[in-house]
């Protein structure tokens, strides 16, 4: 365990000490165990700290997809793909890949009235944007009701 620099770029797990923080989880030691390992409550939440000292929490470390050894954060990808203009709401998760362990899967749902772009049209948009193994490789469109229900 090492400090990040406060360069508002460099990423690293959010822990927090203190006697507020909490006692642990109701009747799960083990788990109580790994959030504290160290002397400190591991948040799961990935940050950067500002050169003024500024906390900005980026991601959380179980959203990371990690595709042939490389980590994406489902966060960047969605910031991307929200930048689309057919694009209202878009929710990147890992789905599973044969060769890479994980890949980004993209569920999108479209701004009224725009017409459904071809998967490959979204993709090809995230490839000029992005790193391309950072890119979904499969886009499902849907309604945030399908999807939630």
């Amino acid at each position: 365990m090492s400090a990040v620099p406060w360069d508002g770029k460099t990423q690293g797990e959010l822990m927090l000490r203190g006697n507020i923080v909490m006692k642990g989880y109701l009747k799960n030691p083990e788990a109580t165990q790994r959030a504290f390992s160290g002397g400190w409550f591991h948040t799961g939440d990935v940050a950067v700290v500002h050169p003024d000292g500024y906390i900005q929490i980026t991601d959380r470390s179980k959203d990371v997809i990690i595709s042939g050894g490389e980590n994406i954060s489902s966060v960047e990808v969605e910031d991307v793909l929200h930048q689309h203009p057919a694009v209202l709401i878009a929710a990147v998760v890992a789905q599973p890949h044969p060769k890479w362990g994980e890949s980004p899967c993209a569920f999108i749902e479209l701004k009224d009235g725009v017409s459904e772009p071809a998967e490959e049209g979204i993709i090809a948009f995230c490839r000029a944007r992005l790193a391309h193994y950072k890119c979904p490789v499969r886009v499902v469109y849907g309604t945030c009701q399908k999807f939630c229900v």
